[in-house]
């Protein structure tokens, strides 16, 4: 029982110790993608640029094994991780690596976003952009030479903010298996990326609607203070007019 409760906590805390890391080299891994398919350098450029890839991909192999040792259940967890598994294995899926890029999104929600809203406006944001970049990226090298529609970085830019605003004009169709596959993983994206900006406008209204309602409440009640103040002095008044301060035949009489 003590082993299976400390397991969570040793992998808390060895993300924790590594989400920085792991960020800069996302990064690091997008910007060296980013040449690879935009400038295509051949002969030495090329071999030592495809070597860096291969260098950073074995230490996203490495973390995953070490998150893998540290899990508990590791079977279970194995099972929430097998997309990392078939990325990290398979060299044809190469463009979907770039999902290692939330990593970053999660790094900069808790550096930035002190809220639940702020760090919400900060994944839609930083998400929106990396998603849209990395989307592109990753079809141009995977259509290019195959798909005519998609020869250059602006057209698959084009296609990649047609599909993530769910928008999908179809002029632009992917028609390799790789192609399709970020075609999906895109069109979820930018589903969620939806759900997560009207989740939080809705949220945004409910909190104001929340806050007025509050605020009438306390305005009444103070206007009610004050009205039940005034009928007690008004009523204390009158009762001393009435039968505290006796005046002419009564104060005779008195006398």
């Amino acid at each position: 029982m003590t082993s299976t409760a400390a397991a969570p906590t040793r992998l808390m805390r060895y993300q924790h110790r590594t989400e920085w890391w792991l960020a800069v080299i996302a990064l690091a891994f997008l910007a060296l993608y980013s040449v690879d398919v935009l400038v295509r350098p051949v002969g030495a450029p090329g071999f030592w640029l495809d070597t860096a890839m291969v260098v950073i991909w074995i230490g996203f192999g490495v973390d995953f094994l070490i998150r893998l040792s540290l899990a508990s259940p590791r079977l279970r967890w194995l099972l929430w991780h097998l997309p990392e598994v078939v990325v990290l294995v398979l060299p044809v899926l190469r463009p979907l690596r770039l999902l290692s890029l939330t990593v970053v999104i999660g790094v900069l929600q808790r550096a930035i976003g002190h809220t639940i809203r702020g760090r919400v406006i900060v994944f839609t944001a930083c998400g929106t952009v990396l998603l849209v970049y990395a989307a592109a990226l990753a079809m141009l090298d995977a259509e290019r030479g195959v798909n005519p529609r998609i020869n250059n970085f602006g057209d698959a830019l084009w296609w990649s903010f047609a599909t993530v605003t769910t928008v999908g004009y179809g002029d632009t169709v992917p028609e390799t298996p790789t192609g399709r596959l970020i075609a999906v993983a895109l069109m979820m994206a930018g589903v969620s990326l939806l759900a997560v900006v009207t989740a939080t406008l809705a949220s945004w209204i409910v909190e104001r609607v929340a806050e007025e309602d509050t605020a009438g409440q306390a305005a009444t009640a103070a206007q009610i203070d004050e009205l039940r103040d005034e009928v007690r002095t008004l009523t204390e008044s009158l009762n001393r007019a009435t039968y505290g301060e006796p005046t002419g035949a009564d104060a005779r009489e008195v006398t």
